[in-house]
């Protein structure tokens, strides 16, 4: 009997999971950046910590790397433009901020006006993942209200700006 594969079954098995669409912003003044993160997680209840985790091949990463805090925004059903804007497209080719409606934050983070719940958290570890970078986040600000999150397996068919 041939033995399944361990890696094609374990991205079988972490496809088959689903959870809220995030977009992760960026900013230096200058610059903001922001991204859909396919892997994200709250981590500790006590100290409160958030781990974010962005596509070394995404633009958003450069900047996150260089940047002491990051927002992470939980997109309601509504805004589901907002996920193929900052997911299907690359800040290589657009400004994905001209397009949507935001505003500046705590620590002039970009704020997405759609996106009701979201959190600013102070970047406390990066952590090499792989193909991917983990960004340990204390929340420094953040705001909540009830909502119908997109998910995960809703956005399955927009086309990724970059490769994940």
């Amino acid at each position: 009997m041939d033995e399944p594969d361990v890696a094609e079954t374990f991205l079988r098995l972490g496809g088959s999971l689903d959870y809220p669409i995030l977009i992760v912003t960026a900013a230096d003044g200058d610059r903001r950046e922001g991204c859909v993160v396919g892997f994200a997680t709250q981590c500790s209840f006590d100290p409160p910590r958030f781990l974010a985790c962005i596509s070394r091949a995404n633009r958003t990463f450069a900047l996150a790397e260089q940047v002491d805090a990051l927002a992470v925004h939980l997109v309601p059903r509504g805004a589901f433009g907002l996920v193929e804007l900052f997911g299907g497209e690359t800040g290589d080719d657009v400004d994905k901020f001209a397009r949507c409606a935001w505003r500046p934050g705590p620590r002039g983070l970009p704020i997405l006006d759609a996106c009701p719940a979201w959190f600013a958290g102070e970047v406390r570890a990066r952590h090499d993942l792989g193909d991917h970078a983990g960004y340990l986040l204390a929340p420094v600000a953040a705001a909540f209200a009830d909502g119908d999150w997109v998910s995960v397996h809703d956005a399955r068919d927009i086309e990724p700006g970059h490769p994940a």
